[in-house]
């Protein structure tokens, strides 16, 4: 069973840092654009970052500047570094993973920063 699993969330204070991981459990990740989303309450999931294979990297324009995605293809893990979080950052934060013509999504974690 192909699984995406966040970790890394939390409460943290406006201004603040926090890192999301996201761990796949198969290979075909290797070669699969990723990308982090994120669902504010009563609003739709929206793309926050991707990175492909090759390591391009696009962002929300409300999250340029501020946060970093990186992928370790040794690990299997893709990460979403996030700073100066502001309180619109709030939301639930989803893995996805697109290999070739599929798609997949982590369970989503909570990230919750407080003003």
């Amino acid at each position: 069973q192909v699984q995406l699993v966040e970790s890394g969330g939390g409460l943290v204070q406006s201004g603040g840092s926090l890192r999301l991981s996201c761990l796949a459990y198969a290979n075909i990740f290797k070669l699969a654009t990723m990308a982090w989303y994120r669902q504010a309450p009563g609003k739709e999931r929206d793309m926050v970052a991707t990175i492909t294979k090759g390591g391009t990297t696009t962002y929300a324009d409300s999250v340029k500047d501020r946060f970093i995605i990186s992928r370790d293809t040794r690990e299997n893990t893709v990460y979403l570094q996030m700073n100066n979080l502001k309180a619109e950052d709030t939301g639930v934060y989803y893995c996805n993973g697109r290999p070739g013509n599929l798609e997949f999504w982590g369970q989503g974690i909570q990230v919750t920063v407080s003003s």
